[in-house]
């Protein structure tokens, strides 16, 4: 099975969308969805500083819709679909059978999968930007990944210095958010044979400091009429394979607050046998948690636009290895069929 990741707030640099931007369609979707999206998709793509991507109104979908124009490039849907169809049905045409975002790529991966169109998917990001901005903004917190170490030791230890662990993201990664000050205490002690890295987010994201945001976008969320995926669609709370379009929507609003599941989404990955691992721009930090943890599966981050063949190729091998089943359906149809049974 083939699946596709939409990466996560941190992975965006600048320039990330420069040589991606040379494809006509792309430009013409980031064009189109800035109005929706509240900022400048091309300009903050290419020339924007670090400083400016770095802000959460702007990075979050930045990034959205970078992964939502990327995936239309790879799979020749039109993007255009406001139902979200469009999309999933080319996906599923290309045999891709499943999809999973971390954090906010989550609403890239929902509108892979069908369950609203892309045009819901950047209204909805830019209402939880602008929350989990404005959250951030009431007090300095931020997040901090901690690297290798015990994790039992590693969790204590972000418990007990009154830190959250934000991201359980396997392959020997957690992530620990809180108040800045508390993230100063925790660099003064570290877990035994843990390194740290301070992430380039402005905010303590999926803890009780991001609760303001959860009304606000469970308010948009209410105008948004979701879809069930067409593919196996995988939580971030606790790494299921999601069945209900609703189900998914709920989900997203109060994971804007719950720690990301990461570890355990990569464990369904393994259980539902993916066998390949595609990740949308900015990619890189997906494909190597994926590496680490899911040894024997193949990866490939669309780093840039020259990276769409081997992708294809990849496709198109995993489509020939899969074949369909005795009822000639695609995997994702398999999938939703064997759930019902």
């Amino acid at each position: 099975m083939l699946l596709i990741a939409a990466p996560g707030q941190g992975a965006q640099a600048p320039g990330f969308l420069r040589e991606w931007l040379e494809l006509p369609r792309f430009a013409e979707h980031l064009g189109a969805w800035s109005e929706l999206a509240g900022c400048d998709l091309i300009r903050c793509g290419t020339t924007a500083d670090a400083d400016e991507i770095r802000d959460t109104a702007v990075a979050q979908p930045l990034l959205v819709a970078a992964a939502i124009a990327a995936a239309t490039e790879f799979l020749g849907g039109s993007g255009e679909d406001d139902a979200g169809q469009d999309l999933a049905d080319a996906a599923e045409a290309a045999g891709v059978g499943a999809a999973a975002g971390h954090s906010v790529g989550e609403l890239a991966a929902g509108a892979i999968a069908g369950t609203l169109g892309p045009q819901d998917a950047i209204r909805l990001v830019r209402v939880r930007a602008d929350a989990m901005a404005k959250a951030a903004a009431a007090e300095a917190t931020g997040m901090t990944a901690v690297l290798g170490g015990d994790e039992t030791a590693v969790l204590a230890s972000i418990e007990a210095h009154g830190l959250t662990p934000a991201n359980v993201n396997g392959a020997g990664q957690v992530v620990a958010a809180g108040t800045m000050d508390q993230l100063a205490a925790f660099a003064a002690d570290p877990p035994p044979g843990a390194r740290l890295r301070p992430l380039s987010v402005a905010g303590a994201f999926h803890t009780r400091h991001m609760a303001p945001a959860v009304d606000a976008l469970r308010e948009a969320a209410a105008t948004v009429t979701p879809r069930d995926p067409a593919l196996a669609l995988l939580s971030n709370r606790d790494g299921a394979v999601v069945r209900s379009g609703q189900d998914w929507l709920d989900r997203i609003v109060l994971q804007v607050s719950a720690p990301v599941r990461w570890d355990r989404c990569m464990q369904t990955m393994a259980g539902l046998g993916v066998t390949t691992l595609i990740e949308l721009p900015p990619a890189g930090t997906l494909t190597g948690l994926a590496r680490r943890a899911l040894p024997g599966v193949r990866t490939l981050g669309l780093k840039t636009p020259g990276d769409l063949e081997q992708a294809r190729e990849l496709l198109a091998a995993e489509r020939d290895r899969a074949g369909s089943d005795a009822n000639g359906q695609a995997p994702g149809q398999r999938l939703q069929h064997e759930a019902t049974e």
